[in-house]
């Protein structure tokens, strides 16, 4: 069996958790770049997760603060399905993605780092891109910033849903 290491994701796990509080809510006064919002739909939007599993890691949610599937309308569905295709194909094109790890983790005991508010994980990835520095040297390279890709994911992105 393989496994994913992400020993970096510990300082997220480790991090003080406040109760009145999402990621997904807060801050609607920062512009998209600071809250790295790669793009945003009707219905959900495209944000790089802050703690990537690996570069490109982003996640797609809906604006609505809802925790599951089960009260979600149809069209934020559909949409949040979308984004993440189109997110794939960017990813493809502008990373040279070779494949991805796509889902959803639904309830603390599904293992949500974030319960309260439903999101998909978008996770490119490369042949050969878990190492042994991860493993041995409790370090994950990122070959690139979280700035610098949101840019490259933000204009992707916007190229890909104009051209529809």
């Amino acid at each position: 069996m393989d496994r994913l290491w992400a020993p970096w994701r510990i300082d997220y796990i480790k991090a003080p958790k406040s109760d009145d509080g999402c990621i997904f809510c807060d801050n609607p006064e920062l512009d998209d770049e600071e809250r790295l919002i790669v793009h945003r739909g009707k219905h959900a939007f495209v944000m790089l997760n802050l703690y990537p599993y690996n570069n490109g890691h982003v996640l797609v949610a809906p604006y609505d603060h809802l925790a599951d599937m089960d009260n979600l309308p149809p069209k934020t569905q559909a949409e949040m399905l979308d984004l993440a295709t189109i997110c794939m194909a960017v990813m493809r094109t502008e990373m040279k993605a070779e494949g991805f790890n796509f889902g959803a983790n639904i309830g603390s005991a599904a293992g949500a780092g974030i319960t309260e508010h439903l999101h998909f994980h978008v996770v490119p990835r490369w042949a050969g891109d878990t190492n042994f520095m991860p493993v041995l040297g409790n370090t994950k390279v990122q070959i690139d910033g979280l700035r610098e890709t949101r840019a490259l994911l933000a204009e992707g992105m916007r190229r890909s849903t104009n051209e529809k």
